[in-house]
């Protein structure tokens, strides 16, 4: 068993280990880092036991001090509130329409519903409100809107949703023509919505006049009052290409949208309307 003997050539203390011609030092840490080290144990130990920190079965130790974060940040909320009360009331006692886009209601809005779009909306519509084509969720900053894109239609699209439980909800529903037409007619259709809003004549022209005419319009313009879309202006909610088209005719779509009414306040509703329509793609 090696012992801690002094080296006289070095002046240092080693332990006696020898490895390859080398000698392990015996070199004490400086008084002051031991001291600051055991300086952090005790403030660890009394941290544990001032402040919420070991985990239970279902929670953790509170803490003497009762110190809870969740508290600092519901008191920042009340906090907050406070300081917009009066733009609060405001924008839940004005028509949107009138609202004057230079006003300080108008910023207060766009910035409070562009907090609550990335946090509620964004997860379909894109963190730029473009859209995912492929899923069925529209782009909010072009002239494109199935229900119209008003300030007020879109805060009713956002409060009641899209084909949801709300009995106010929007709502429309499209056949899936894939159980009334034969292959040919279809493909025959595909290539007349594709050619709008001249068309291309023949049977598919009969067969649009008398089945997609009465909610797309015979140019196929569409109609927001009943959720029909413009399908003449290369804005495609679900792409525009034939197999796209193709399967939209045959099984149809039914995309839905949450009524937001239910989740947020009468506030946030009308913010994030505001927010959506100040991107440009309002009407």
């Amino acid at each position: 068993m090696s012992e801690q003997r002094y080296d006289e050539e070095t002046g240092q203390y080693t332990t006696g280990h020898t490895y390859d011609g080398l000698e392990e030092l015996n070199t004490p840490l400086p008084r002051w880092w031991l001291w600051t080290f055991y300086a952090t144990i005790i403030w660890g130990i009394g941290y544990t036991i001032a402040y919420p920190a070991w985990p239970l079965i279902s929670g953790a130790t509170q803490g003497v001090l009762g110190y809870s974060s969740r508290a600092v940040v519901a008191e920042d909320i009340v906090e907050h509130e406070a300081q917009n009360a009066a733009l609060v009331e405001e924008l839940t006692g004005t028509e949107l329409a009138s609202i004057d886009p230079a006003s300080d209601l108008h910023r207060y809005a766009v910035a409070r519903g562009g907090a609550v779009f990335r946090a509620q909306c964004s997860q379909c519509h894109g963190s730029g409100a473009a859209g995912v084509q492929a899923a069925g969720y529209p782009n909010l900053l072009d002239n494109a809107w199935l229900w119209g894109g008003t300030v007020d239609e879109i805060a009713y699209t956002v409060e009641f949703g899209i084909r949801n439980d709300n009995p106010d909800s929007r709502y429309s529903e499209m056949p899936a023509y894939g159980d009334i037409f034969t292959s040919d007619q279809i493909a025959g259709l595909v290539e007349y919505v594709q050619a709008l809003p001249q068309g291309t004549g023949g049977e598919a022209a009969e067969l649009f006049a008398d089945n997609c005419a009465a909610c797309h319009g015979e140019q196929g313009e569409g109609m927001p009052e009943i959720g029909a879309p413009n399908i003449a202006d290369a804005i495609w909610l679900y792409g525009g290409d034939a197999a796209a088209i193709t399967e939209t005719i045959t099984n149809a779509r039914f995309g839905v949208m949450p009524a937001w009414g239910e989740r947020l306040s009468d506030a946030d509703v009308r913010a994030v309307s505001i927010y959506v329509h100040s991107l440009g793609g309002g009407e």
